[in-house]
């Protein structure tokens, strides 16, 4: 879904850039640069203090033209730069990136009709509001950078401006009316910001709008009726914000719409009932709102609907009975969490090929289900219903499965005789009624498996021996009833970042290879019969962010250093003898 997403929105931005590469390659000769444009590209590269990008340090010599000078474009007839395209992915764990703010000079590139500076991170500072005398200007891209401050008003003077894209930044302030002034705009996007206030009452003069995305921000009020009657729109996404009242009836006459995601916000009232002459849509997300009342009629005439989530609302029975013929596209489904009373898992569900199931909280009973086409199943989650015996059976033939989410209900098997799916990433069975040992599922699933969550079950024997290869980030095993040690093995979890052995009959010493384990971040031994110290060598783990050594029979100084001596001494009461800070000081040393 997030890859479709990033195509639709990034589409018309190739088409715009091949627009100007393309038109300036029909010329045969090239000029030396405008010593303007020059002078404008190089007081933006003296305000940039660090480039792990090297992308500036091409950025040499006389001519800015010539081909030299990275994401920089001239017209080959007239030596001007008409485009800036410095771009790198998102992702903000790695080391390439820009520090510095963005210059005013480049508001001098008088012919400039293309500027994208993305993915730098570390680009800090304000928009400059140079940057409205940019009049040629078709595209601007400054998402996912470290911008803040207010997006200036002057900027909706840009008349040619056919895309904006400000995302991921730091953003604040109201969106400004000026924006309005954008009648041949077909890309918007301010999301992931931290803008306030409602949409301007002037972009009902956006009528050639296709990419509509405010997501991620503190925006409220009401959604606008006229966003109706943009007919060219594609894709709306106003999620994770604070809008209120009712889902206006004017969206559902949005002939070309394929991905609509209202999830997020504080709508309230019923899903209206034109849903359904949405014809083109693919995506429908409204969850996490107050919505109630029943699933229009219509929803079931959607014919190229694939994703249906409308989870965490009011909505209640019963589902419309154009469902079972419905929906032919349909490939995820998520109604989780509203007030549901499915008792059994309708058949137009399990009879289907469906890739997504989540029926989490929908007061189902009895057995686990059967699908008929178990191995196009990707990811289920029925926790928090009623099901009862065992899962022996479920599992079977669901060669694709990749998350599972059984948690929450009253199941009873022997976990140790199970066989698990071998592409599982995720599997989440916690707050049931299973037995048996950890060895099967520690040992013999799937080597993509990064969570699992076992607890509050009653599960016995010891903690088995762990081998390398393992992908595992987060195991959480607390409240059953495990005895023996701790495996020194357990330092080959090197992708291990949360570890709950917490509520069990643990004994023996806390093993000094924990110490190894350096992305934990969450860590919780408590309540078991663990004696000895807490080893000095965990202080390595300097990402640490929770420990829990109560009630244990632990004694000795607690490890002197971040973030040991500075966690809540409750982490550290009720054992035999600890002491150092936040405890009273040992015996012969001063506090």
């Amino acid at each position: 879904m997030q890859n479709l997403r990033w195509v639709c929105k990034h589409l018309l931005i190739l088409s715009l850039c091949h627009m100007v590469s393309g038109g300036l390659a029909q010329s045969q000769t090239t000029p030396i640069c405008y010593e303007a444009d020059r002078a404008a590209l190089l007081g933006f590269k003296a305000r940039i203090l660090k480039d792990t990008t090297e992308a500036l340090s091409s950025w040499t010599g006389r001519d800015c033209c010539g081909g030299g000078w990275e994401g920089v474009e001239c017209n080959p007839a007239t030596g001007r730069v008409v485009g800036l395209m410095l771009q790198r992915p998102a992702d903000r764990d790695s080391g390439i990136y820009m520090k510095g703010t963005l210059s005013s000079s480049l508001g001098a590139l008088q012919f400039l009709e293309v500027m994208v500076i993305s993915g730098m991170k570390h680009i800090t500072g304000s928009i400059p509001e140079s940057f409205s005398n940019l009049t040629h200007l078709k595209q601007l891209v400054l998402e996912d950078n470290s911008l803040g401050g207010a997006i200036p008003s002057s900027l909706g003077h840009l008349p040619l401006l056919k895309a904006i894209s400000l995302s991921g930044n730091q953003l604040r302030g109201q969106i400004p009316p000026s924006f309005g002034n954008f009648r041949g705009l077909e890309q918007f996007n301010l999301g992931r910001n931290l803008l306030t206030g409602p949409i301007p009452p002037t972009f009902k003069n956006l009528h050639s709008l296709q990419y509509f995305d405010l997501s991620s921000n503190l925006i409220s009020g009401l959604i606008p009726d006229f966003v109706g009657q943009f007919h060219n729109l594609t894709f709306i996404d106003f999620s994770h914000n604070q809008f209120s009242g009712q889902i206006p009836n004017s969206i559902c006459s949005l002939p070309s719409l394929l991905d609509i995601s209202l999830s997020h916000n504080k709508l309230t009232g019923r899903i209206p009932d034109q849903i359904g002459s949405l014809k083109s849509l693919t995506t429908l997300s409204l969850s996490n709102n107050l919505l109630t009342g029943q699933l229009p009629e219509s929803i079931a005439r959607m014919q190229n609907l694939w994703q249906l989530n409308l989870s965490r609302n009011g909505l209640s029975d019963p589902l419309p009975g154009g469902l079972p013929k419905g929906l032919p596209s349909l490939l995820s489904i998520d109604l989780s969490y509203n007030n549901f009373n499915l008792g059994t898992i309708p058949q137009w569900i399990t009879g289907r090929v469906l890739a997504d199931v989540n029926l989490a909280g929908c007061k189902l009973r009895g057995t686990l289900p059967i699908f008929s086409r178990p191995d196009s199943l990707t990811s289920i989650d029925l926790s928090n219903n009623y099901f009862t015996a065992g899962i022996s059976n479920f599992f079977r033939n669901m060669s694709s499965l990749q998350k599972v989410n059984l948690s929450h209900n009253q199941l009873k098997s022997d976990i140790s005789v199970l066989r698990w799916p071998q592409g599982l990433s995720s599997l989440d069975l916690h707050s049931n009624q299973l037995y048996g040992s950890l060895y099967t599922i520690l040992n013999n699933t799937s080597s993509f498996l990064e969570a699992i969550d076992v607890s509050g079950n009653q599960i016995s024997g010891g903690i088995p021996e762990f081998s390398e290869g393992s992908s595992l980030k987060s195991l959480n095993i607390a409240a059953n009833k495990i005895a023996g040690h701790i495996p020194n093995s357990i330092s080959d979890l090197i992708e291990l970042e949360k570890l709950d052995i917490s509520r069990n009959q643990i004994t023996g010493t806390i093993p000094t290879s924990l110490g190894l384990l350096l992305k934990i971040q969450w860590l919780d031994v408590s309540i078991n019969r663990l004696t000895g110290k807490i080893p000095e060598t965990l202080l390595g783990i300097e990402g640490l962010r929770h420990a829990n050594f109560r009630a244990n029979r632990l004694c000795g100084e607690i490890p002197q250093g971040r973030p040991f001596n500075i966690f809540p001494a409750v982490a550290y009461a009720h054992n035999l003898c600890l002491c150092g800070k936040p405890m009273p000081p040992c015996r012969g040393k001063q506090q």
